[in-house]
């Protein structure tokens, strides 16, 4: 049988199953009750009609029923059906039974049945036993005068009948009681935990709200209920509890929109500053008389630090800008073109690598933005060539899945630190590098993958890492569309 998962279910079944034994206590009752009361009926008459009918049998001989005046007399008296055996010793020397309207009649005993007559004691008690020539009847055996042992008996058919059909009219009742019960009590359990339910869905329209980033609008609230139940002191602590996390979300968003407001802005205000240090360390280092080589070699880093904290300016805009939803173009990029300007770039920036392309024969086409997929492309190829070392193979694929452009780039190179891969994707995230010749340790901001993720969310897409060590692969998705 099924166990029922539902809060209602379990309270009708619940209700169900006690009632049912209820019933059944109640039916068990009242039949051994009845068959009790009725058999002490039975060894009532028992005892009034007493020994009379199987004391005539000794005197009506080998032929009971004869109309002797004895022998016919006690038969007249006695209910139809009556059993009378006479044992002598061990032995039945005579058994008969009241038929209707033809006296005593002569009753063949087996040996079994012999042997079950000669069982039974002379208490004066009533003893059940059944015969296999009469069925089961109730008998009474007591000493007669001669030293013989008189057995009177009564069939308790009627007995058996009578409790049978009280058997069989509880079982319908009890049975009818049951159905009825357990639909009304579907009905009511269903009525009296409506609150419930309605906290229930509430809880699960939440659920489904997305409150991972962005404003968090009004939500719903329970339905109100009586306090002084236990199901309107749940819905009255879930309202409050809604209240308080819906507060902290707006918190939240608040904050994260000054820090993006100011991210934004720090970022846009610096790149005069910057480009300007870097404009004076260039002309610095044209001026055309002699410059100390520490003075030139101090400008050159300069200029190289200037430009790098111009990247990192320009990428945190940008993360600033896709943070905020500013809409990117949506315009069709043919991204096989972009793959292969990508890895001419990349070849020429790391010609150590080992650079392989395995393209569609199709032109991929999808609706986005050309220059922001191109910064996808660049981050993704700069990053193995900067995390692998010399000599590694680099796998540009790019092919259509169910409608979507998936590109994937794979080395076989040391892999993603197992302590980094969780927040391979986050700002400022940096792991253990094995640089080609000539790439200065420190360089790089941290954000390269970090604007691979946000372009890629933004086209409807997303990025994933597989990466263990030998085998490292980022794939990138992005719905196919005519722009």
């Amino acid at each position: 049988m099924p166990r029922p998962h539902t809060l209602r279910a379990r309270l009708t079944a619940g209700l169900v199953v006690l009632l049912a034994v209820s019933c059944a206590a109640v039916g068990v009752a009242a039949v051994v009750e009845l068959n009790g009361f009725l058999t002490g009926r039975l060894d009532q008459q028992l005892r009034e009609a007493g020994e009379r009918f199987p004391a005539s049998l000794e005197h009506g001989g080998d032929r009971p029923s004869d109309h002797d005046g004895d022998g016919d007399g006690d038969t007249r008296r006695q209910t139809v059906g009556t059993f009378g055996a006479r044992l002598v010793g061990d032995t039945v020397t005579n058994a008969a039974v009241v038929g209707s309207g033809t006296g005593a009649v002569d009753v063949t005993l087996g040996a079994a049945d012999r042997a079950t007559l000669a069982a039974v004691p002379a208490d004066g008690k009533g003893h059940t036993i059944d015969l296999s020539a009469l069925d089961d009847y109730r008998v009474m055996a007591v000493r007669g005068r001669d030293g013989d042992v008189l057995i009177t008996g009564l069939p308790t058919e009627p007995v058996e009948a009578t409790v049978h059909r009280l058997e069989l009219v509880a079982a319908v009742v009890f049975g009818a009681a049951l159905v009825l019960a357990g639909f009304a009590g579907a009905v009511w359990v269903r009525w009296s935990l409506r609150p419930l339910s309605r906290v229930a869905a509430t809880a699960t329209r939440v659920s489904r709200l997305p409150l991972s980033s962005g404003e968090v609008g009004l939500w719903p609230r329970a339905p109100e209920a009586d306090p002084r139940s236990e199901v309107g002191r749940v819905a009255g602590a879930f309202n409050t509890m809604l209240g308080h996390v819906e507060d902290a979300l707006t918190k939240r968003h608040a904050s994260e929109e000054r820090l993006r407001s100011f991210a934004a802005d720090a970022s846009h205000e610096l790149r005069t500053p910057v480009a300007s240090i870097r404009g004076h360390a260039e002309l610095a280092l044209l001026h055309p008389g002699p410059v100390p080589p520490k003075v030139a070699r101090a400008l050159e880093r300069i200029e190289a630090e200037a430009a790098r904290m111009g990247e990192m300016v320009d990428d945190l805009l940008l993360l600033a800008r896709l943070d905020a939803g500013r809409p990117l173009e949506r315009l069709p990029v043919d991204l096989t073109r972009l793959v292969l300007d990508a890895v001419t770039d990349a070849q020429a920036a790391g010609p150590g690598h080992r650079w392989t392309l395995e393209l569609s024969e199709e032109p991929v086409t999808v609706a986005g933005d050309a220059h922001r997929l191109h910064q996808v492309l660049a981050n993704l190829l700069a990053n193995a060539r900067l995390h692998t070392p010399v000599g590694s193979t680099i796998t540009i694929s790019l092919a259509t899945e169910d409608g979507t452009a998936v590109l994937k780039v794979h080395d076989d190179g040391p892999g993603v630190a197992a302590d980094v891969r969780p927040r391979v994707f986050e700002r400022f995230t940096h792991g253990d590098r094995r640089r080609a010749e000539g790439v200065e340790n420190g360089t790089g901001t941290g954000l390269g993958l970090s604007i691979v993720a946000a372009v890629a969310e933004a086209h409807g897409g997303g990025v994933a890492l597989d990466s263990v060590p030998g085998s490292t692969t980022f794939t990138v998705r992005i719905p196919v569309g005519d722009g």
